[in-house]
């Protein structure tokens, strides 16, 4: 007889590995086994991004992002610590250089009140005081900011959760997935040959491939994901130094991304980034990339088109700068000046999966899909690797209340 795992979990990056840790935490005595595509944890969203321990100072206030992203930072630097990852508290400043930003800048002020964080406002002077290669009307300084190797984290989860009972699967990809009212048979790919796993429950965490996940599934949702590619640079090693802080721009409230902005890397580099510019392929992360099944599924998608006229200029200004790399480090030079296009050294993008709406909205918070025996996650927006302990910790209160309906269910029919 083939074993039939307690839980099955899709997807590892941070998310999906942060869920079934804890899921083993909770459930010593229950099998649980985590696929994974690639041949290693965090390919892809988790592994290409800058690496922040965000505070949660752009959302919402009782949104589940901010309420994630708080509990987020002392789980993740408490993890960290436990596990001698290298953490470096250099804490951040949203610099605002023009008239709008400075208005934007209070609010956003008002909005990191309301979320309790540790926050202060500071002047012109006081911004050349600390940052003496940075110009501005003034500043948010974030003291809470972090930064970390996001992929040291999810592959020290994986051996904690090996190690406390654990299995993985890795190069392993799900072609398939069929619920019957006794299990999930999940379908995959592995090296040259196709296997089948058992499962009394299954939870995703597939990042880019969320919506390919709940069709496989039979889950009939309104969404879509559309990528986004965030392209960056790094500095020359003589500019290691050039800040003291994480430097980022005030962003637009309208769009979900946080400008172009200045990383100290837990490496000791510095980077500069991202953009947002549509991205033609799921995984793309070169230059020129294109993929017809991605392609097609976009523009099938009505929401695509919505999202796209009403981002028309934006999206227009983001393609041409990308292309062109002195209008990219006209949006640096805004508050550093000295920076100059050949200081602009290549480096990695990474690739948003960001869930869109038939109707064209953005969805902006956590977005969750279900069936009877699974659980899909089909929006873990920025920051989602700050909060994936306490979004894992939530994914496992979720199955833990569907599983408490169905017995109350299957008692009251007996």
């Amino acid at each position: 007889m083939e074993k039939v795992y307690d839980y099955i979990v899709v997807g590892g990056g941070i998310v999906g590995v942060s869920t079934a840790w804890q899921l083993q935490l909770r459930n010593p005595d229950k099998s649980i086994l985590l696929l994974e595509k690639e041949q290693g944890f965090s390919c892809h969203q988790t592994g290409h991004n800058s690496g922040v321990i965000h505070a949660g100072v752009y959302y919402a206030p009782g949104s589940l992002k901010a309420e994630f992203c708080k509990a987020g930072v002392a789980a993740t630097t408490n993890f960290c610590a436990e596990h001698d990852i290298p953490v470096e508290n250099c804490g951040k400043l949203l610099v605002a250089t023009s008239p709008l930003e400075v208005e934007r800048m209070h609010a956003l002020y008002q909005r990191c009140q309301k979320n309790g964080l540790d926050v202060e406002l500071i002047d012109q002077e006081e911004l050349k005081v600390r940052e003496p290669n940075i110009v501005g009307l003034g500043a948010i300084a974030v003291s809470t900011t972090s930064i970390v190797s996001y992929r040291q984290v999810t592959e020290k989860m994986a051996q904690v959760f090996v190690e406390a009972g654990g299995e993985v699967a890795l190069g392993t990809e799900v072609t398939g997935l069929y619920e019957s009212p006794q299990c999930v048979v999940v379908s995959a790919q592995k090296k040259d040959q196709v296997v089948s796993y058992d499962g009394k429950f299954l939870v995703v965490c597939s990042g880019l491939m969320a919506d390919r996940m709940t069709k496989m599934m039979g889950i009939e949702t309104d969404f879509q994901i559309v990528p986004y590619r965030g392209e960056y640079y790094r500095l020359p090693k003589k500019y290691n130094n050039i800040v003291n802080h994480l430097i980022y721009p005030i962003p637009d409230p309208d769009l979900p991304f946080l400008g172009v902005h200045l990383t100290r890397m837990i490496d000791g580099s510095v980077t500069v980034g991202p953009n947002a510019v549509q991205g033609w392929k799921r995984e793309g992360y070169g230059k020129i990339n294109f993929s017809l099944r991605d392609v097609l599924d976009m523009l099938s998608f009505p929401g695509f088109w919505k999202v796209s006229a009403k981002h028309l200029k934006t999206g227009l200004i983001e393609t041409k700068n990308s292309w062109w790399k002195a209008g990219y480090l006209k949006l640096v030079n805004k508050y550093c000046p000295q920076i100059k296009v050949e200081d602009l050294e290549p480096y990695p993008a990474g690739i948003r999966a960001q869930a869109v709406l038939k109707d064209g909205t953005l969805v902006h918070d956590f977005l969750f899909a279900e069936s009877k025996r699974s659980l899909h996650v089909c929006n873990a927006p920025s920051p989602a690797a700050t909060s994936a302990i306490p979004i894992g910790g939530y994914i496992c209160d979720k199955i833990e209340q569907k599983q408490e309906v169905k017995r109350s269910e299957v008692a009251q029919v007996a």
